[in-house]
């Protein structure tokens, strides 16, 4: 498939609005590449991840599992000798994978999305009922159950959540992203 012909020049100019990112400043210098502790699971590197969209290679950068095995650490960003903040990048591609339905990695967008709505509920995360939430959209319910009941039994896991006090800036902070 010849990569020039299935160019998307839009696809360049919204992510790079969406990120707020110099996307053509990324000259492959793999910095990031080489600080990411998600390379060794990585389709694709940092870098690689910018060459797509600065290419507009709008289908293959939606689709990349990268975009999901991101741990969000901002070494890359760090490390860019531009400036450019990948995290912003890869949260833009995030949301437009989410709103094509192009997401590749199924279960960790669901795992995500299940920890966020715990938070939503409580202000910070409830293991137990998070984890029954995506056990049971997963219809895996009994794979690890002894680990959690290992967890419990130890007391790092609360039967009862703890709830932030503030609720008014919790529905603030989710209403504004």
């Amino acid at each position: 498939m010849n990569a020039i012909a299935n160019t998307d020049v839009e696809f360049y100019r919204e992510m790079r609005e969406k990120s707020g990112q110099p996307i053509e400043l990324c000259y492959h210098c793999q910095k990031c590449a080489s600080g990411c502790i998600a390379t060794e699971y990585a389709d694709f590197y940092p870098n690689e991840i910018l060459r797509l969209v600065q290419l507009g290679q709008k289908e293959r950068a939606l689709q990349c599992s990268s975009l999901w095995i991101c741990s969000s650490c901002e070494t890359c960003g760090a490390r860019c000798p531009n400036g450019i903040n990948m995290r912003a990048v890869i949260d833009a591609l995030k949301e437009k994978s989410i709103s094509e339905n192009k997401v590749k990695e199924k279960k960790i967008h669901l795992f995500h999305t299940v920890f966020l709505n715990s938070v939503r509920a409580n202000g910070r995360v409830h293991e137990p009922t998070m984890m029954a939430a995506y056990k049971l959209k997963t219809r895996n319910l009994f794979s690890d159950l002894g680990v959690g009941f290992d967890m419990f039994k130890k007391g790092k896991m609360p039967l009862l959540p703890s709830r932030v006090k503030d609720k008014k800036t919790l529905k603030n902070i989710f209403r504004s992203s």
